[in-house]
This record gives C-alpha cells, structure tokens and sequence, in this order.
C-alpha cells in the first residue's frame, strides 16, 4: 500500500476519534463545569442578565448543537471569540504560537541531542563510573522543581551577572535571544533526565539482539555499533518519544511563560483559566487533540523510513 493511500485511510479513522475526544470535551465544559454565567457577571447579576449574556455566549443552544460546534471547530478552526477580550481565538493562538515556537523549537532541539548522545555516552560505558554519574546527575535535575531553577536562573544569571532579561519579549533578532535563552535553557535542564534515561533504556535493550553480537563478531568497535548500527535500530522508540512530546512542549510552558512574561500559548492558556475564558480552554484542548492524532499518523509514516522492513497495511 503507498503512502498517499494509507495516509488517507489513517486520516479518515482519526474521524471517530476526534468525535470521541469532542464528545469528552463537551461534556466536561458544558455539562460538568455547568453555567458560567454567574461567574462572568458576578453574584450580584440578575436572571435577566444571565439569560441575556447565555443567549449572546450561545449557551441556550441545544446541547446536540454545541457538540456539533465544538466537533466542527476541529476541523475548520474556527473557535470564535474569547470571552475576556472578544478577539477571534484563532488569531490570539496563532500570535502565541509563533512566541512559544520561538522558546520551544531551540530547546526541543538542543534536549533531543543532547539526551540521545548523553544516552549513547552511558550505554558505551554502561555499569562504569560515567554511567552511573550521568544517572545520579539526571535523577538530581529530575527531582528539583521547576520553579527553584526559575527563581535561581533569574536570581543568579538574570539579576546578578546580568546576562539575560529577568522578564519580557522582544520579537526582534537579536534582542530577543537575551528574552528566550534562559528560559530555553531551563525547558532543556526540565525535560533532558527523563529523556535522556528513557533513550539509555532503549539503547541498551537493543544491545542485546542477535544483530549487535554479528557485529561485534565482525571486528567492529563497540563505539561503531552503537552509533550505525544499535542507534539506528532504536530510532522508532526514539522518535516516537520525539514526536508525541511536541504539543506537550508547545502547551506544557505555562510555569516558564508565566515567570518570564513570554506572551506564549502557556500565557494565554494561563490567562484564559485565571478568567474562566471557557471558549480558549476549549479551542487549546481540541488542538491538543488535533495535534496528537496527526502526529501519530505521521509517526507510523516516519517508521517506513526508519526501518524498510515495517510495511503499510
């Protein structure tokens, strides 16, 4: 089966799912979380007005038919308004996005490599001093929160040596790497133990396969078969990790966006539930959806080119 077929038939059973997914979101906005009214207007508002600003929010619809927006938002993008500031949704996503793109792609590059040669490093000298070094060190940064190495980035590197921003964005270059280094480093410090322990895990499962004792049977050097050959056989886990993780590290900077005034999808989405800005939450939990279902299509692609033997089907 080509890839243009089964990328089609792949697409279309995410249908379903989507549905599924918009049903869970509806339920809980609209059915669980119940009428927001009274918190937009305050406790002092009248039946009168509550009905009024229902009928404006589309909040007496039928139920079937807010499912039917929220299912239909998926597709097109259209998520309307917001309720705090009345701007189209989609505009205030796609302004943060391309802020948060610019914090996230560099340290979701730097994370990956470094967690991928820190997982090789440790598996050619698995049991030795090296390894168990890199673990220590990746189970101590593991187990500091976030908000200490916030605090102490900015404290030390912004405040006291000055060599970053303490807050702020400059969307210019080159201003704006003085905004987006330190943050980036921290999301690199957050995310690299845990990545790099799963890679090592990976690595060292594949090098106990038939294939790696052939090679060492060979004459290679243990150093050549993990970098051609075992790394190579790893890159499905591997990518896979990579690749689910993207709208995690485009959603999941809420605390850093915050600290750093980063006006971010984590500022946005952090705004929108310090205003009950129902319809922002929604649209962010429906592309988060989104994003995940295309993903995992595009990872099952990505497979056939990492390793010839998958087949389509």
């Amino acid at each position: 089966m080509g890839i243009y077929h089964y990328t089609i038939r792949r697409l279309l059973y995410t249908i379903p799912i989507l549905m599924g997914v918009c049903m869970l979101i509806f339920l809980i906005f609209n059915v669980v979380a119940g009428d927001p009214t009274p918190l937009l207007l305050g406790k002092h508002a009248t039946a009168k007005q509550m009905a009024a600003l229902r009928h404006e929010l589309g909040l007496d619809k039928p139920w079937f038919t807010q499912y039917l927006d929220i299912l239909k938002s998926g597709f097109t993008f259209d998520f309307g308004r917001s309720w705090a500031s009345k701007q189209k949704i989609i505009a205030m996503l796609q302004s943060g996005a391309w802020v948060s793109l610019t914090l996230v792609i560099p340290a979701f590059i730097v994370t990956g490599l470094l967690s991928i040669g820190m997982a090789l490093l440790a598996a050619f000298y698995r049991g030795k001093f090296i390894d168990k070094t890199m673990i220590l060190i990746t189970v101590m940064l593991m187990s500091i929160s976030a908000l200490t190495y916030i605090l102490f980035g900015q404290w030390l590197l912004a405040y006291k040596l000055g060599w970053f921003e303490i807050a702020g964005y400059d969307p210019h270059f080159p201003e704006v790497l003085s905004y987006i280094v330190l943050p980036s480093i921290i999301l690199v410090i957050l995310s690299i133990g845990s990545d790099m322990r799963f890679y090592r895990t990976v690595i060292l499962d594949e090098m106990h396969q038939d294939y790696v004792r052939t090679a060492r049977a060979k004459g290679l050097t243990e150093w050549i078969v993990l970098s051609k050959h075992v790394l190579k056989n790893a890159m499905i886990p591997i990518a896979t990790n990579l690749i689910i993780q993207i709208p995690s590290w485009l959603l999941g900077t809420i605390l850093v966006e915050s600290f750093f005034g980063i006006p971010g999808l984590g500022g946005i989405l952090l705004h929108a539930i310090n205003n009950s800005d129902f319809p922002v939450i929604k649209a962010m939990t429906v592309l988060s959806a989104v994003f995940y279902i295309v993903l995992n299509v595009a990872t099952d692609i990505l497979y056939t080119w990492l390793d010839p033997r998958i087949k389509l089907s």
